[in-house]
């Protein structure tokens, strides 16, 4: 009978082994994680048994399946034992065994644990979470190194408009806003997708995947194209409108290799195959430039551009185009124009050749009125001025006289006068201003940050900033667009005032902060001092 019993307790300890090697194959874990699963559903069951106080622990022999399960008691003082059966006193230890020392613990073998029907099921369920939960991290660990790549999939069902992809040994999310617009999937359908984001949230590792990022559009080319592949062919940027139209701008580190070309390839076979990954979307494939007016200029194709006007520390620009190119540069929708500005990273305004001529014309005529007001000059000699790039008369106050003496037409005697006139003007408006900024009740501290000028003050008293504090409330961004617009200051300089506004809130932690350092040196020289007085 106990031979029959060893030999039914090998065949369930080998059928242990192989079922631990099966979960292992399906779920692609370590065969160990699933037979340290199995030791906890069995020491959980065991604690059930005997008692959940007490510190059971199971093993699995890895070779054979055979299962050993133990009660550890641990050794403690004669008055310390609090949960008898987990607990042995150092006198009763030493019974059994006379070099037991406090802290040991002691190993009592149990006998084999009948699985009743509720056992089982909680045995069952202890597996299969631990198994899930190293099942989320196979996935989480071999996923998240791969953002970035394209995949393959199987459209496995939707799930709130969402569409679940199967990856073979694991689950993608491609959501609604990433997928293009009229793209229509069913159950079964294979899919090529980007992984663009891979977390690790409660519910398991999430891999989210994308039809739409311009990111997919370049993989697609590096894929068609082996001159990409190889880094001959470099994409520098991708604007994409999903489903519509597109612009890839690439560059050739071999100058026997054109970059457009190559991408397109023979009969246009490259690029079409990309187009009908994409459902149809349109692409423009751009040479790229060091040179950001050329790279715009090429990056507005199919329009032809007359001009650019670029204000680098706001990054935009002005292009002018012909009369009869503003539709083709703005595009459908203003997509061509938006494309451009996302592919270039600049903000990009359009403006005709008529438009851009009548608004220098405009600018030309309040520019001279200006001056003619200003200067009492007649209107030829102001428009010399505006001309020469003279906008304001505190430019000619103050630049120097040589440089206006070098205007044709100007000599020095009537730079001297020019200038003498600017700034008996400059100075007089400087006056008005400085009064009314004392009637609108702006303070004198307020007045003395030097790069605010008369006009700038009362342009902030007419906005109720009248004081340092009502300054140093404010943002830099908020300062110049909202309270100095036009003041052709720049972001830093902004910045640099509302921390100049400021400076008087750290008055008094700068004072106590000098005078716990002039107590620290004193107390240092002092014991100095001690210490010199005790070795003599």
């Amino acid at each position: 009978m106990a031979a029959t019993d060893a030999v039914e307790s090998s065949v369930v300890y080998q059928e242990l082994i192989q079922i631990a090697d099966a979960v292992a194959r399906e779920k692609g874990i370590e065969r160990e994680t699933v037979v340290e699963a199995m030791e906890q559903a069995i020491q959980h069951a065991g604690k059930r048994k005997y008692g959940l106080e007490l510190d059971i622990r199971a093993e699995i022999d890895r070779t054979s399946g055979a299962v050993t399960l133990q009660r550890f008691i641990e050794v403690v003082e004669s008055d310390g034992v609090e949960v008898p059966g987990a607990q042995l006193s150092i006198e009763d230890a030493r019974q059994a065994n006379p070099i037991a020392q406090v802290g040991d613990f002691i190993a009592e073998e149990l006998p084999p644990i009948e699985f009743g029907r509720i056992a089982a099921q909680t045995a069952k369920q202890v597996i299969v979470q631990k198994v899930r939960e190293a099942e989320r991290e196979r996935q989480y660990g071999e996923y998240k190194d791969r953002v970035g790549e394209i995949i393959n999939g199987l459209v496995k069902r939707p799930e709130h408009g969402n569409w679940i992809i199967d990856l073979g040994k694991a689950e993608a999310m491609l959501r609604r806003d990433d997928c293009l617009p009229r793209e229509i999937l069913r159950r079964g359908d294979r899919v090529r997708a980007y992984i663009y984001d891979v977390r690790q949230e409660p519910r398991g590792p999430q891999i989210f995947i994308s039809h739409t990022h311009p990111q997919f559009m370049a993989k697609l080319f590096a894929q068609e194209v082996p001159e990409i592949y190889d880094g001959i062919i470099e994409i520098k940027a991708v604007a994409r409108d999903p489903g519509s139209r597109a612009k890839i701008a690439v560059v050739s580190n071999d100058s026997s290799i054109d970059p457009v070309g190559a991408c397109v390839g023979m009969r246009g076979s490259r690029v079409q195959a990309v187009v009908s990954e994409l459902g149809g979307e349109k692409i423009d494939i751009i040479p790229w430039s060091h040179d950001t007016a050329t790279f715009v200029v090429n990056a507005l194709q199919p329009a032809e551009v007359a001009k650019v006007v670029m204000d680098e520390e706001d990054r935009r620009m002005e292009v002018v185009v012909p009369d009869d190119q503003l539709s083709l540069a703005i595009g459908r929708r203003g997509q061509n124009v938006r494309l451009a500005s996302q592919l270039v990273g600049w903000d990009i305004d359009i403006m005709t050749e008529t438009d851009e001529s009548e608004r220098r014309i405009e600018e030309m005529r309040l520019r001279s009125e200006h001056f003619i007001e200003a200067l009492d000059v007649d209107d030829v000699l102001a428009r010399l001025l505006v001309t020469e790039g003279f906008s304001e008369a505190d430019e000619v106050a103050y630049v120097p006289v040589e440089e206006l003496a070098g205007i044709e037409g100007l000599d020095e005697a009537i730079a001297q006068e020019l200038q003498s006139r600017a700034l008996g003007y400059v100075e007089e408006r400087d006056r008005q201003m400085d009064e009314r900024r004392r009637e609108l009740g702006v303070s004198d501290e307020l007045a003395a940050i030097e790069v605010l000028s008369p006009t700038m003050l009362v342009q902030l008293g007419e906005k109720d900033i009248k004081t340092l504090d009502d300054l140093g409330d404010l943002a830099g961004d908020e300062l110049l667009e909202d309270y100095l617009p036009g003041s052709y200051l720049t972001l830093d300089e902004a910045n640099a005032i509302i921390m100049a506004a400021r400076a008087h809130w750290f008055e008094g932690e700068e004072a106590e902060e000098t005078e716990a350092e002039d107590n620290a040196e004193a107390e240092t020289d002092e014991s100095a001092a001690t210490e010199e007085e005790t070795a003599s």
